[in-house]
């Protein structure tokens, strides 16, 4: 790739791409698990790795220097300008380098290729080790997320706080992990617990002056995730605190339906996020509803859990390739009240080909495993197909996570993945 770009050498600034291309993680980096420092990556195979060596164990070391040669972060600048005077043509990418590496270059004689991080898109298509591994994460993921839910179904509304949530939640994310020998690294992001009209607030984190009881008759909106060392997690389950409303019911519905919209889609190869972002909007649009934020980020491989380029959004301009993993996450929030967000990560995958047509296609297999709350669900808004679908996924989350939880959760989630009636009239 760096002499497809017509260069000698790539510099990689991205520690989710050194990360990648070495195949190494760190510590430096709440709730991602990266190493800091640089790289240069060289056509001729002759490496460079820029990186307190403090991190390194002794087995570390000699992993690495198999790789590159290893060289203090000190050390960076006066490497790259000793490139540049030996007549190298280096590949910057215009988004991520600092403005500085391109004058250590053009000003010791070398030459800027302007190209994208060579790491990009292969670190956002996974081989089919990572995918592999994302799925058994996802499947242990989604067994604690079974249990917190039985758990919070008997708790009585007014008892717990948006805290004590996020607190029993990482708990049985590691207890998961330690019955399955692969325990939870970290969480992947900051837990947004949100009740009520905290729910409301996109991007909220909970604090101990912000927490609010899980109080009768609002909604209570969890968006969590782990870090495994085989797969990243992220998922978003909204949940009535006693009776919702027929609004809050109907606002539910509508974000499901965007949500199984964009799980359902097949998709000309070659489609960019951009192209397909609407579908998730649809139904909300129709009934003069939206959202503010994109439907998908992409997803990293143990890394980071929002991670680039591709994108299901307005400004989602890259092709989405077989192996990229998204989030689907539509909502609906209304300040001051309540929101709603339903979210499963998906895979895109080449799918079969359509009868009679011509042209190669893409769609998505749902890699989350967690129950849909039906107790906000209205039937009769959806179609056929769609309830089709729900059903479906709730009778694969049963038989994959099914016997991964204890007796009392087992029981709770064969109601909570119980076939729905089918009202629909199309």
């Amino acid at each position: 790739m760096i002499e497809k770009d017509g260069a000698t050498h790539a510099v990689l600034t991205d520690p989710s791409s050194i990360a990648w291309a070495f195949n190494i993680r760190g510590g430096d980096v709440a709730h991602t698990p990266l190493a800091l420092g640089f790289a240069i990556l060289a056509a001729d195979g002759k490496h460079q790795l820029f990186m307190d060596p403090r991190k390194f164990s002794r087995q570390v070391a000699a992993y690495l220097t198999q790789l590159a040669d290893l060289h203090d972060p000190g050390e960076f600048e006066a490497a790259i300008a000793g490139l540049a005077d030996d007549g190298a043509k280096i590949a910057l990418d215009p988004v991520l380098a600092a403005e500085k590496l391109k004058m250590l270059v053009e000003g010791n004689g070398g030459a800027v290729i302007s190209a994208a991080d060579p790491a990009r898109i292969p670190r956002a298509t996974k081989n089919q080790a990572e995918v592999n591994g994302s799925r058994a994460a996802h499947r242990r993921d989604g067994a604690a997320v079974a249990k917190l839910l039985c758990w919070l179904d008997r708790q009585k509304p007014n008892t717990l706080d948006e805290i004590d949530v996020v607190t029993r939640l990482e708990e049985v994310r590691r207890q998961t992990g330690e019955e399955t020998q692969m325990p939870l690294r970290d969480v992947s992001f900051d837990t947004i617990s949100g009740a009520g009209p905290n729910g409301a607030i996109m991007h909220y984190r909970v604090s101990r002056a912000t927490s609010r009881k899980l109080q009768s008759g609002e909604l209570f909106l969890l968006d969590s995730g782990g870090q495994y060392q085989d797969g990243t997690t992220d998922i978003t389950r909204t949940v009535p605190i006693g009776q919702p409303t027929e609004e809050m019911r109907e606002r539910f519905t509508l974000v499901l339906k965007g949500m199984i919209g964009i799980s359902t889609l097949r998709f000309p190869a070659g489609t960019r996020g951009s192209e397909i972002d609407a579908i998730a909007r649809m139904a909300l649009w129709k009934h003069g509803c939206d959202f503010a934020h994109g439907t998908g980020h992409g997803v990293g491989s143990y890394l980071a859990v929002h991670e680039g380029p591709q994108r299901i959004a307005r400004t989602g301009t890259e092709k989405l390739l077989a192996g990229m993993m998204l989030s689907n996450e539509p909502g609906y929030y209304k300040e001051g009240s309540y929101g709603i967000r339903i979210e499963n990560l998906i895979l895109v995958t080449p799918a079969e080909q359509i009868e009679g047509g011509d042209i190669a296609m893409h769609g998505f297999e749902t890699l989350t495993l967690a129950p849909i709350d039906k107790r906000l669900i209205r039937t009769d808004l959806l179609t056929r197909d769609e309830l089709h679908w729900l059903d479906q996924y709730h009778a694969r989350v049963l038989s994959e996570i099914g016997p991964m939880v204890d007796v009392e959760t087992l029981a709770w989630l064969e109601k909570a993945t119980a076939p729905l009636p089918h009202d629909a009239k199309i």
